[in-house]
């Protein structure tokens, strides 16, 4: 495993962590023998980080983490989670400073300890990155211990852009993975720059980059995959990357005779989102213990042959670029 800096932070963190979000709920059917037996495999690994959400099961992701944490007492781990979605209606002026703190206080509940490593703001709306008593309440949070660092989870590259511009931001969370790679035009220097942790999300597009989909794959209703194609949930870029479904597939064909012998497609999507030394971490979600133990080893794994990085390149140009560039 490989270990990286989040500077403002002042966190180490595996190169490869973990993404709650599929033990928690909207990926189907996951018992909590499969999600804990994957979250131990993940530990076995040598992963130290762990992404979860307050709304992931309505918490019963978070409370998974905190039975990791009981059962592995001794375990070096970092758990980010995030706030904000429990909004009805999601709205900026929900982000205030009673809300988060209540918000705050249900995440310390669910998660069992008195301060939250990292809190990152989950996907809020455009303005309140530009609401500076927004950041200072958070500020007050870690003024006050309930937390040890914060963070945001966006949408876009311009509001990673603008939220990296306060200085108690320690970490953006964004999607960046081989269908979805404008963070690397200039974000993730500008990250690098301001010494921001950069926690790459969605690395396998929902499950297209693992290379095992095909147009007949059908989804249980409570999937996102199913529920959410087309953006009726929440943003559609969360569901394969905001790829059509039947355009995603045909590119993960040509993607699949780059994969080099004895590696998995996950494993060369998770390798090749590493080979940018500005993600700090990237958070690949596992629903049983052999998930977990590939994605784990993808950190391990040889650099991504330059030859190979061109050819994506240029797959991403041409096949998947004009349905998500502009948008995110």
């Amino acid at each position: 495993m490989q270990y990286r800096r989040m500077e403002r932070a002042g966190l180490t963190v595996s190169a490869v962590g973990f993404g709650a979000w599929a033990v928690g709920g909207s990926w189907g059917t996951v018992t909590d023998e499969e999600a804990m037996a994957a979250l131990h495999a993940a530990l076995d690994a040598g992963v130290t980080f762990v992404d979860t959400a307050d709304v992931y099961g309505d918490g019963h992701s978070e409370r998974l983490v905190a039975r990791l944490r009981r059962e592995r007492p001794d375990a070096d781990l970092v758990v980010a989670t995030k706030t904000g979605r429990r909004l009805d209606p999601h709205l900026a002026d929900g982000y205030n400073a009673a809300n988060l703190e209540s918000f705050v206080d249900r995440s310390l509940a669910n998660l069992g300890v008195e301060r939250i490593d990292l809190l990152q703001l989950h996907c809020p709306p455009t303005d309140v990155y530009y609401r500076p008593e927004v950041f200072a309440a958070l500020d007050d949070l870690v003024a006050g211990g309930k937390l040890a660092a914060y963070g945001v989870s966006v949408e876009r590259v311009e509001e990673a852009e603008k939220a990296i511009l306060y200085p108690g931001v320690a970490s953006v969370q964004i999607i960046f993975n081989l269908f979805r790679t404008r963070p690397a035009d200039r974000f993730l220097a500008d990250a690098a720059a301001a010494g921001v942790g950069v926690i790459a999300r969605v690395p396998l597009a929902s499950g297209l980059l693992s290379g095992k989909m095909t147009a007949t794959t059908r989804f249980e209703a409570d999937d996102h995959r199913n529920f959410n194609r087309h953006g009726e949930a929440f943003d559609v870029g969360e569901t394969f990357s905001g790829v059509p479904f039947d355009e995603g597939l045909a590119a993960v064909e040509e993607v699949r005779p780059l994969v080099p012998e004895g590696w998995a497609m996950a494993q060369l999507a998770l390798r090749w989102i590493l080979m940018h030394d500005a993600v700090s971490t990237v958070i690949p979600g596992a629903k049983n213990r052999e998930q977990a133990l590939a994605n784990a080893a993808a950190a391990d794994l040889d650099p991504v042959p330059p030859t190979t990085m061109t050819a994506l390149a240029d797959l991403y140009a041409t096949r998947i670029a004009p349905h998500v560039h502009h948008r995110w």
